[in-house]
């Protein structure tokens, strides 16, 4: 397959997809890494929920590849001001939600004892979550005249199964319970299925119930949200906890905008400068599109409005359905315009070297305090991007047999590597 991307002289790169055992359009890491060199991509940017003992597998299996591998976080966050002002941030329901993102981490290096208990605190948090989330379910269908003896062990055991992880890399999310519970219903004849679909909702079911993917996404909006039978409240982190552990990941703290994703644009997002300003702020000097759901002219006008604030604004794709999509980002409405193309290929430059050049003692795009680096902004980000855009251009070319290469930082710093990562070779 080629890309637009590669058609116009930049390589594909992508800084946010879930891979499994997160919810994923891939079944396994070497799915999602096939996938990606049939796609001529040339750096993925992973962005896990809850557990990320899985990093290690991607990177290695990218380095192999010759695809440079970006280490992320995503999160759920609580901004109490803005909560209590019932300011609809990029959560399009839930007032004062935040998710937010860390790039370019250093995954496998000692966690202060922080950023150790926020971690812990995470995946205990999201395992509780959904443990009582698939009992209430379970119960509310046996209730019904389905007893599918589902629990929180059985389904993180199967996620484990088809993602060929260890069931303790699992922490399950809202997807993998209603994947758990359709195929439950799968097992019945279609009659019998609608009907104690009709008893679990109070009301008939509104999908082809012969449809997985539709079935599934209706039991996630009909048992599973507020109101509903299955429902448990999110435990999210403060914004400030989640910031603070993304720096002391050695990360780059990063908004992903929603826009024009939801109904309505909110008023923390719109217009584009406003939120440049709330970002800058906050100390936040970059942001991310998953342009997929956005127009073309959305993502220009965000482009060119954060850009100018002096905000690096990076592209991806999620593959957190079964929707498998292409790699290289799109615009809803038609391909990404070249501005915004642009823009993506610099910031994923930016977060190439910031995780690099941190890896190796040195500073980054932002500091430990997540202030910008250097004394001329522009100037800095000019270095960033031409160092990442070699290491991202070279980490591809071949390596043969007995090949004594060096390969800079398109490998991976792997727990006890000793290799030298100093920028200056060539």
């Amino acid at each position: 397959m080629t890309s637009r991307a590669a058609t116009e002289g930049l390589p594909v790169v992508n800084t946010h997809v879930h891979f499994p055992p997160n919810f994923s359009a891939f079944a396994t890491v070497p799915d999602a890494i096939g996938t990606a060199v049939a796609e001529g991509v040339r750096a993925i940017g992973i962005s896990n929920f809850y557990d990320q003992q899985v990093y290690s597998r991607f990177a290695e299996q990218a380095a192999e590849a010759g695809i440079v591998a970006l280490f992320g976080l995503e999160f759920i966050t609580l901004d109490p001001d803005l909560e209590a002002a019932g300011v609809l941030v990029n959560d399009p329901a839930n007032p004062g939600r935040v998710y937010f993102c860390g790039k370019g981490i250093s995954p496998f290096r000692e966690r202060t004892p922080a950023a150790a208990a926020t971690a812990a605190a995470i995946r205990s948090d999201n395992d509780t979550r959904a443990g009582a989330m698939i009992a209430q379910l379970a119960a509310h269908f046996a209730g019904v005249g389905l007893d599918t003896g589902l629990t929180g062990e059985s389904v993180a055991a199967d996620v484990a199964a088809r993602t060929d992880v260890p069931v303790a890399w699992v922490s399950l999310q809202e997807r993998h319970i209603a994947r758990a519970f359709q195929e439950a219903l799968a097992t019945l004849p279609v009659d019998r299925r609608a009907a104690v679909l009709e008893a679990a909702y109070g009301s008939p079911s509104a999908v082809d119930v012969d449809n997985p993917v539709a079935l599934q996404g209706e039991l996630r909006s009909r048992l599973l949200k507020v109101g509903t039978a299955g429902f448990v409240p999110e435990v999210p982190l403060s914004f400030a906890d989640a910031y603070s552990y993304v720096l002391d990941s050695g990360g780059i703290p990063t908004f992903p905008i929603l826009a024009d994703g939801a109904k309505q644009l909110s008023v923390f997002e719109y217009p584009p400068a406003e939120l440049a300003r709330k970002l800058v702020e906050r100390r936040v000097y970059a942001a991310e599109l998953i342009p997929i759901r956005n127009a073309a002219a959305i993502v220009d006008e965000y482009v060119d409005a954060l850009t100018a604030a002096g905000i690096i604004v990076m592209g991806g794709t999620e593959h957190n359905t079964a929707d498998r999509i292409p790699y290289d980002p799109a615009c809803v409405d038609g391909p990404l315009p070249e501005a915004a193309r642009n823009a993506f290929w610099e910031a994923t430059c930016v977060v190439a070297a910031h995780q690099h050049l941190v890896a190796a003692g040195e500073p980054g795009y932002v500091d430990a305090a997540g202030n910008l680096t250097g004394t001329d902004p522009a100037a800095r980000k000019a270095e960033l991007v031409a160092l990442g855009a070699k290491l991202i251009r070279g980490a591809a070319d071949p390596v043969l047999p007995g090949s004594t290469r060096d390969l800079g930082a398109a490998d991976p710093v792997l727990p006890g590597s000793t290799r030298d990562l100093d920028t200056d070779k060539e």
